[in-house]
């Protein structure tokens, strides 16, 4: 007898629990060095524009294609197609690429959760700039440190995963989603309330057009992409625990809004606050760890106001881990017949081992590289460079030739309520969609 799926307690959990997968990193550190690069408000304005002309629709489309399958990545395409179809790549893509961005993801969190303790503690009080990243580039260097961090995060994301659906995954979502946009909401009306903060703000919402050149464009349709979490298991393996009478359309829109919003209030919490403090905005990778560490130090009553943030970035990286971790496990439940449990702790142990690499490589393995990378950029690479694009480019072929626009439309419209697919969007999903996830592929692995 076929086991029971677990269906989402309600329609607000799924869009929490899908909203927390989209945001992540890629809203809180990405997002923010990329518009610090690209000069502020022309970025913004070309990420908002792929976020509604690609983002809603390619997202949309992976929860359509989970709820219709309503089984985990690779099982769910057997059952679409069949066992050996080539189509059932884009399960195995997925899986992969899930499995990869968790071996790294992880230990990100694992420096989120060190910088919590660290501030807490006052190790990062009274420094200057030179020693902020000093102390960054001692905690690489330091295999011990990280790997115990990183062993704690792993084992909250274990904890959380394998208590299920509806007691686990649901219950922090709920939570933590809105507890994340509170403290975003806090942290960016302190931000925006700094003397000479107004110079900030006029800069993010500025909009240059002489800023914007192909790279721009680039950058904002791999930020969107990217963030949104397309094609990396997890949108299709929410959408598979969702009702048949769901409304995708509406939810995915939803998902992609919040996703979106994160990532703009992220630029007001930064980016004011950078001006009011004199300090550069364009800094890069640095931004979160060294530049944030910094303005918080230098900030009236700063030491609660860095506990926030990098809590709020942890929750933010912790419900982004558990859409990542979610195909990985259920690819075990699906493929070996295991139950729950037994395929979250051997699965995330699986993950720590094959990612323990990850680690050594920013101190004691630091000098092997792959194709010229370290070994943690490689995993970056292999999962978000190929991995990722290959499987988006599958799901769309596959919605283009095989689903057919029609079909994507009839099944996606189930519930007759809310948002709907229109026919408006038939040449984004057979034309510009398509050609977009191939240019981001070429440029992720020629580029």
């Amino acid at each position: 007898m076929e086991k029971q799926r677990e269906a989402w307690g309600s329609r607000f959990a799924f869009i929490m629990a899908a909203a927390g997968f989209a945001i992540g990193l890629g809203n809180m550190w990405r997002f923010p060095y990329l518009t610090g690069t690209h000069g502020g408000g022309a970025f913004v304005l070309v990420y908002v524009t792929v976020c509604v002309l690609i983002g809603i629709p390619v997202f949309t489309m992976e929860i359509a294609l989970g709820r219709k399958a309503r089984a985990g990545n690779i099982l769910g395409m057997r059952k679409l197609t069949k066992k050996g179809s080539p189509w059932v790549a884009f399960g195995w893509l997925g899986v992969l690429a899930a499995f990869f961005i968790c071996t790294y993801y992880m230990q990100i969190m694992g420096w989120l959760f060190g910088y919590i303790v660290k501030t807490a503690t006052g190790q990062l009080s009274g420094l200057t700039s030179e020693q902020y990243k000093a102390a960054f580039d001692g905690f690489m260097a330091n295999p011990v440190e990280l790997t115990i961090y990183t062993a704690i995060c792993m084992a909250i994301v274990a904890f959380i995963s394998a208590r299920g659906i509806k007691n686990g995954i649901e219950k922090v979502c709920n939570v933590l989603m809105p507890l994340l946009f509170v403290m975003l909401i806090i942290l960016a009306i302190r931000s925006v309330t700094l003397p000479g903060a107004m110079e900030g703000v006029k800069w993010y919402l500025k909009i240059d057009f002489s800023k914007i050149d192909g790279q721009t464009v680039l950058d904002a349709l791999g930020q969107a992409f990217f963030s949104i979490g397309i094609a990396s298991g997890g949108g299709f393996i929410y959408g598979s625990y969702l009702e048949k009478d769901s409304n995708v359309p509406s939810d995915g829109l939803l998902v992609v809004v919040a996703d979106t919003c994160a990532a703009l209030l992220s630029g007001f919490v930064m980016f004011p606050a950078i001006f009011a403090l004199g300090l550069e905005p364009g800094q890069g990778k640095q931004l979160l760890f060294v530049t944030m560490s910094n303005l918080f130090d230098k900030m009236p009553g700063g030491i609660i106001f860095a506990m926030m943030f990098f809590t709020l970035v942890f929750f933010a990286a912790l419900l982004s881990a558990i859409g990542y971790f979610e195909p990985v496990l259920t690819t075990l439940e699906d493929l070996l017949k295991w139950d729950r449990v037994k395929a979250t702790w051997i699965g995330i142990t699986i993950v720590f081992i094959v990612g323990f690499p990850t680690i050594l490589a920013h101190n004691v393995w630091k000098d092997i590289t792959i194709m010229g990378m370290n070994i943690f950029d490689f995993d970056d690479y292999l999962s978000g460079n190929i991995l990722m694009p290959l499987g988006a480019i599958v799901l769309a072929l596959y919605t283009v030739f095989v689903w057919k626009f029609e079909n994507f439309k009839n099944d996606s419209n189930a519930s007759e309520k809310g948002y709907r697919v229109m026919n408006w969007w038939k040449p984004l999903v057979m034309f510009l969609i398509p050609a977009a996830l191939i240019i981001i592929l070429v440029r992720g692995v020629f580029f």
